[in-house]
């Protein structure tokens, strides 16, 4: 389980990073900016891929096929789509906590799997958590931009609502689905999960470059569009999601959902990095109480004897 939670720590990491993307290049819209992110991983992971790729297709059953469609569209393309509304409208700090609630949907859907602690158990450091998210919100429209325009955050956070449904579900369903179907690797299953978010991502690109020939499409900066992308596609899609398969099959469902807050956390410290100041105080509260209803999450489940979970050779080493 040790390996499991560094694993999802190094995972938050990279994805705290998919933060930054739709303030940074603002001047694309977030159809463009999930193709593109999408069609690079896509690419990437048919190059990882390569002379494996009949033996990995030829393994693959109906369930297999039915999985990497509904959880690449949940949890890559549909998510990150509202992700990225969410970030252009509402800001990073409230897109990342609103996002940052999955680790309360997760462990309240959840609380039925195997391994998960009993509900009553999980309600002290689930108030922790849900006081440092009340605290990082509080901040975030206190200090709100006085021409932001209300619609506007109020679509963004509705965008972002709609993130966490995506992703809570998809963070379910792909660990129940590794957990109970152990016939590829965590290596090999990033590879064709990144497959199918590729060819997915291509239904997006005559709606998301119809607009190239804009008259403000001059501003647009193709090249750091497409650097950026790729560093996204790298570090967040194939490196990321290799760790948080690996996480999944080793911990608990509702731990699991628990190990998503680095994901916040990160995103909050690089977004601290990017407008240049250090972190107000209720933002370093909510850092505080998240970490320590993380931390303690982490123990109740180490308490218990899971029984175990059967890995495969690939995983095990």
């Amino acid at each position: 389980m040790g390996i499991g939670v560094l694993c999802g720590l190094l995972a938050g990491a990279l994805w705290g990073i998919v933060f930054l993307a739709p303030a940074y290049l603002a001047a694309f819209t977030p159809l463009q900016l999930t193709a593109g992110r999408y069609l690079a991983y896509g690419v990437l992971a048919l190059l990882l891929v390569g002379p494996r790729l009949r033996g990995l297709l030829g393994r693959l059953s109906r369930a297999d096929l039915y999985a990497l469609t509904r959880h690449a569209l949940a949890g890559n393309i549909v998510y990150y789509v509202l992700l990225a509304y969410g970030v252009q409208y509402a800001g990073i700090a409230p897109t990342s906590l609103i996002v940052g609630m999955v680790p309360l949907v997760v462990t309240l859907l959840g609380r039925h799997d195997h391994g998960a602690v009993p509900l009553r158990r999980m309600l002290a450091p689930l108030l922790l958590v849900a006081a440092g998210i009340a605290c990082i919100n509080i901040d975030t429209f206190a200090h709100a931009p006085v021409d932001a325009s209300a619609i506007g955050i109020a679509g963004g956070v509705l965008c972002a609502a709609g993130a966490l449904l995506c992703w809570s579900w998809y963070a379910l369903d792909n660990a129940r689905y590794l957990k109970t179907n152990p016939h590829f690797s965590s290596a090999e299953w990033s590879a064709l999960y990144g497959l199918a978010t590729g060819v997915l991502s291509l239904l997006l690109v005559p709606f998301a470059f119809l607009d190239a020939g804009a008259p403000d499409a001059g501003a647009r900066n193709w090249t750091v569009f497409w650097a950026c992308n790729a560093l996204l596609a790298l570090g967040a899609s194939v490196i990321g999601n290799h760790f948080w398969n690996v996480a999944s099959r080793r911990v608990p469902v509702t731990l699991g959902g628990q190990l998503i807050l680095f994901e916040t956390l990160f995103a909050l410290l690089y977004g601290c990095i990017y407008r240049g100041t250090a972190p107000r105080p209720l933002e370093l509260a909510a850092i505080a109480l998240l970490i320590a209803g993380v931390g303690w999450s982490v123990r109740l489940h180490g308490a218990i004897d899971h029984g175990g979970v059967t890995l495969p050779d690939q995983e095990r080493r």
